[in-house]
């Protein structure tokens, strides 16, 4: 028969583990779980971070694939064109596209644009060639204005299309006058080296919002 001394001993010694099996469990999973949770969460936000780095690799060869900034934004002005094709293809009814096809637009002009004001415009102001980087730059808040004003209008209207004609129309000026006049006589004035820095400059800052 257990005296009484063993008895409370063995009560104690219950209550202890008690104690130490509900101080593994609070908030309602032990530390070898927490561990293991903490572990995944961790392993989870590298494949996230790793997923959202390829994306933006991708994105970013897609454009500047050739390694040279004007063959660059050629691409990217080739790829505009094609976003205004497929918007230009939609009828009244197909409002859904327009507005995800719109989006799509919307990412790259702006994408293409703090390219070119970021880099490739003040590069132009370095070489005296300010009057050309000035207009460009002012053509870049008319695009701002088309974009809010598509957004906005109904996307079943027939004006919308139209407004996406003048505005294609506005986009394909801005293109003619960089590739045919200002680009073409900026590059032959930079040296292999100035061109090669200004590519990798653009590159990377295309990549930050890529």
């Amino acid at each position: 028969m257990a005296t009484k001394s063993e008895t409370k001993g063995s009560s104690k010694s219950r209550s202890s583990g008690k104690s130490s099996n509900e101080s593994q469990t609070a908030f309602g999973f032990g530390s070898g779980n927490t561990g293991v949770l903490v572990g995944a969460a961790m392993a989870g936000a590298a494949v996230g971070i790793a997923a959202n780095v390829g994306r933006k690799l991708f994105v970013q060869f897609t454009s500047g694939a050739t390694g040279d900034w004007f063959d660059a934004l050629k691409t990217e002005h080739a790829l505009t064109l094609a976003i205004f094709d497929k918007i230009e293809a939609t009828d009244d009814k197909q409002t859904m596209m327009r507005s995800h096809l719109l989006m799509k637009l919307k990412y790259a002009l702006t994408k293409h644009a703090i390219e070119e004001e970021n880099v490739v415009y003040p590069a132009l102001r370095q070489a005296n060639s300010t009057h050309d980087a000035d207009a460009l730059t002012a053509e870049h808040g008319y695009v701002k204005t088309y974009l809010y004003e598509l957004e906005n209008m109904p996307k079943n209207s027939p004006e919308w299309l139209a407004r996406v004609r003048d505005f294609r129309a506005m986009i394909e000026e801005h293109i003619r006058m960089e590739e045919e006049e200002v680009f073409p006589a900026f590059r032959k004035l930079l040296s292999d080296e100035q061109n090669a820095r200004l590519s990798a400059l653009m590159n990377k800052e295309g990549f930050k919002v890529a």
